[in-house]
């Protein structure tokens, strides 16, 4: 039997971290919320770095050991089938569908209970962080991919066993997100990456093709501003963690980084890729081709339907709203393209984001909750999942299923999910990069230069650091 019980926990009420859920519509770097759950809760910075440094204490009481070892992965799961109570706890966004994807695994195994509790993604984090801390964890956890550092680098998860699942099955940026210290600590569910999303009726109109580098993507937004659009860009102005994400895809994209190579220092002070990431990141406001003020995150698809503005950098469940959005069947096929994502001087590597499943490693019944993992992982359960809330499967092969290779607008993000990385896997990336959204607004709005915003950067990142 499978419980979804749906029930709204809080915790640290007057808190919640700032390491979002995912959203509908965004600019890089903003993971989407699905469109069936768009509310958004804005979270207040002061109240973000407190609870974050009160968690992190909590969190570190329980910590690895300083030796730097990593434990050895779990005993080997066998194929017989699942027994006993699992208790599985998710965030309400692309879980919501979990029961249907469930029932094969509760049909192959009937004397299994599995008891889904989902819980809103605003508070998700917050609600696993306080668990982990009193003990009070389930058997399994989604974890965000992108930001899951904060979880499995506290010793509260159990390492994958070994055989559980094919490692090379997944796109490698998805698998490695789950490794800490050279062990494996999660298994991907659901992935995803950003392409450029555009008008492709007004860059006929305007006689351009997709931009292929990021000094020409201005140029292209005012292109198909000239067709009629309002602004070429509907850029993300939540000015938070995702606004900050943003800038660090782009220093990728010029060969650089924000962190070092073993995550123990912030590298935004003189560093030439992040100060030129900056610098063309603010151009697409202060040159007119993007607004400062909207559109809000829910206005972005009525506003690129709208023709308000003309091309959005997000995520593939985008391709399969529009069409509601629009209200009109077939509008997406003939007014959408999908391109790569535009290179830097380094090429065009995109962030990886998405969801994975671990265990905890105090869970009563490790045995049938990594059966249920894997069941999670095949192929046939991906495809299911994504006909069912339109999760696209992180397993590389699921996407050869006619459901999602018969559209000719996803393929762009298969593609890139190949070229990924992930960002800083350390504790306080959350502080950080919600810190450097803030920073970036000032410089997009001109009260603020690019080598000042990487200095105050710098001062403040110094001052959280790293967790590490």
């Amino acid at each position: 039997m499978i419980h979804c019980e749906g029930r709204v926990i809080l915790n640290f009420a007057t808190f919640s971290l700032n390491v979002q859920p995912p959203r509908i519509t965004h600019t890089i770097g903003s993971p989407p919320m699905s469109f069936l759950h768009p509310t958004r809760t804005r979270t207040k910075v002061l109240q973000t770095a407190v609870l974050a440094s009160v968690v992190a204490l909590a969190l570190a009481g329980c910590g690895r050991s300083s030796d730097g070892a990593s434990p050895a992965a779990a005993t080997k799961i066998d194929n017989k089938p699942a027994t006993g109570t699992v208790t599985l706890w998710a965030p309400d966004g692309d879980a919501t569908a979990l029961k249907d994807t469930l029932k094969p695994f509760e049909k192959a195994n009937p004397d299994v209970d599995v008891k889904v509790t989902l819980i809103p993604s605003d508070q998700y984090n917050t609600k696993l962080q306080t668990a982990i801390a009193g003990g009070t964890t389930p058997d399994i956890a989604q974890l965000y991919t992108e930001a899951q550092a904060q979880f499995i680098g506290s010793d509260a998860f159990a390492p994958v066993p070994s055989g559980l699942v094919d490692p090379a099955s997944f796109f490698p940026g998805a698998w490695k997100a789950g490794a800490y210290k050279g062990t494996t600590y999660s298994v991907p569910w659901y992935a995803y990456t950003y392409a450029l999303i555009y008008r492709k009726d007004l860059a006929a109109t305007a006689g351009v093709s997709a931009p292929t580098k990021i000094s020409d993507m201005v140029p292209f937004f005012k292109a198909l501003q000239s067709a009629g659009a309002a602004h070429g860009f509907g850029a993300e102005v939540g000015w938070d963690s995702y606004s900050g994400q943003d800038a660090v895809i782009y220093t990728w994209q010029e060969g650089g980084d924000v962190i070092n190579s073993d995550d123990t220092k912030w590298t935004f002070a003189d560093n030439p890729a992040f100060l030129k990431a900056v610098t063309e990141y603010s151009k697409f406001f202060t040159e007119g081709t993007a607004s400062v003020d909207t559109p809000q995150f829910l206005d972005a698809q009525p506003y690129f339907v709208a023709g308000k503005t003309a091309a959005l950098v997000s995520g593939p469940w985008v391709i399969s709203s529009l069409d509601t959005t629009a209200k009109q069947k077939g509008w997406t096929a003939e007014h959408v393209a999908t391109a790569p994502l535009p290179s830097g001087s380094a090429g065009n590597v995109g962030p990886v984001a998405g969801g994975s499943w671990g265990v905890l490693k105090d869970s009563k019944n490790s045995e049938a909750a990594w059966k249920v993992i894997r069941f999670l992982a095949q192929p046939d359960t991906q495809v299911a999942q994504y006909k069912s809330f339109g999760s696209m499967p992180a397993v590389v092969s699921a996407w050869d299923d006619p459901s999602i290779a018969d559209q000719p607008l996803m393929k762009v993000f298969s593609d890139q999910l190949k070229n990924t990385k992930s960002y800083p896997q350390v504790t306080t990336w959350s502080q950080v990069a919600t810190q450097l959204g803030k920073e970036l607004e000032a410089v997009a709005r001109g009260t603020e230069t690019p080598e000042q915003l990487a200095k105050n950067m710098q001062t403040f990142a110094d001052g959280v650091g790293t967790g590490n």
